[in-house]
């Protein structure tokens, strides 16, 4: 009956002496950073640090950076393909970008964690400097939602640190086929009913079939938007019109979301944890989950 939230508005900084295991997590097509607030503080609640990037490959929706000489702005619009241009080709760049940008960012967490310097252009209250020995860098996967999903596959390619790779409803078009047989490390994709296709399913099936550890699992009554939190915004009817709710109720989502991802990030991350309360979730057992995917008719 209580109203209260037992949160502290910008409470410290709390250090930990063993280190948070870190996830690097990887924005869809026309997102940004923020848009998955619910699932990166769900993680971050289980005790994870957990760095949402809003990437340069003009994928964003819009997102700028500040040069360090001249403090302004500098604005990276959202990029459709260009008229003429294959979309595998231009998709390709950008992935690959977006994996090396999420390769960077542990490079960067690496530095803050030594105790390095690291200057940041942006006005922020938050001291970096009470990061130092408190990540864990053996301890670090990647993730992502559909363009997202895909370059954390790319990520375990491109770094070794990364031990493993989450990816929500991937959209797995832009990676060239002769990377599949290069990936590394095991991969958890949780899809959502009404987004996947055939071909689509087939290219993550080349992972599974090389790794017996990537697993494929599918929420029932999700669509695309379920992931994200858009289907947390509006209300039930608005957001059916809308195509950001399925008939999964948007919290019952993200605890098969989240206790799915920490169930397999408990197992590849070698974390010390009761995570595998819910290893049930990685073999599509329960009532809202199966193994695999059911196919849809939707368009990617």
């Amino acid at each position: 009956g209580s109203c209260r939230v037992p949160v502290s508005w910008n409470g410290p900084f709390k250090p930990c002496s063993s280190g948070y295991p870190l996830i690097i997590f990887s924005h869809g097509l026309g997102a940004f950073r923020t848009l998955y607030s619910s699932v990166c503080s769900e993680l971050a609640s289980w005790g994870f640090a957990v760095a949402a990037l809003e990437h340069r490959d003009h994928s964003a929706s819009a997102t700028y950076f500040c040069t360090a000489e001249a403090g302004r702005e500098e604005w990276i619009p959202y990029q459709r393909v260009p008229q003429g241009q294959k979309e595998f080709y231009f998709r390709n760049q950008q992935v690959h970008q977006r994996a090396g940008e999420c390769v960077r960012a542990l490079r960067l967490f690496k530095d803050i964690s030594s105790g390095k310097s690291v200057l940041n252009i942006l006005h922020q209250d938050f001291d970096l400097s009470v990061l130092k020995d408190s990540i864990d860098l053996t301890k670090v996967a990647v993730m992502g939602h559909s363009f997202g999903g895909v370059t954390a596959v790319l990520a375990l390619v491109k770094e070794p640190r990364f031990k493993c790779a989450v990816a929500l409803d991937a959209w797995m078009f832009p990676l060239e086929n002769v990377l599949y047989p290069e990936v590394p490390k095991p991969v958890l994709f949780i899809n959502t009913e009404k987004f996947q296709t055939p071909e689509n399913v087939a290219k993550m099936k080349k992972l599974s079939s090389r790794n017996s550890q990537t697993k494929i699992i599918t929420m029932l009554g999700s669509v695309h938007q379920s992931q994200t939190d858009f289907t947390f915004l509006n209300g039930k009817f608005i957001s059916r019109i809308l195509g950001a709710r399925g008939t999964l109720d948007p919290h019952k989502g993200l605890d098969i979301t989240s206790r799915a991802a920490l169930a397999f990030l408990q197992r590849h991350l070698n974390l010390e944890e009761e995570f595998n309360q819910w290893d049930n979730l990685l073999e599509g057992i329960g009532d809202l989950v199966v193994p695999e995917a059911p196919f849809c008719h939707s368009k990617l």
